[in-house]
């Protein structure tokens, strides 16, 4: 599966802004999963096993738990994937930015912003 494909998922992509703040446990992970999109604990583990098969996070066990955190390969691809379309965004935006630098020309002591009376 493409990481695109994989990050479409709106769950998928709640669980990796989980886990961008730190590690969680699957618990943790289905608790809020269940409360945001009314999903079952089963299907919660559904969308990990595709994170983790995917190469999204990583899980490791402490005692009964497991703990999952992410694994910045697949981002980082798609950031790739994605910088060859980040000047449609990031030019527009530098030439705001050089606009809104640019030095105005001095008035004759009137602000051109104030309405004259």
């Amino acid at each position: 599966m493409h990481g695109l494909q994989v990050v479409s998922d709106p769950v998928r992509r709640r669980i990796i802004e989980l886990l961008a703040e730190g590690e969680a446990s699957a618990g943790e992970i289905g608790k809020i999963i269940a409360e945001e999109f009314q999903l079952s604990q089963p299907g919660v583990s559904q969308h990990l096993k595709v994170l983790r098969e995917n190469g999204f996070v990583s899980v490791r066990v402490d005692g009964t738990r497991r703990l999952y955190r992410i694994t910045p390969g697949p981002l980082q691809e798609i950031d790739s994937w994605l910088n060859r379309y980040r000047a449609l965004w990031e030019e527009p935006l530098s030439a705001l930015e050089k606009e809104l630098r640019r030095p105005r020309p001095q008035s004759n002591g009137h602000d051109p912003d104030q309405p004259t009376t």
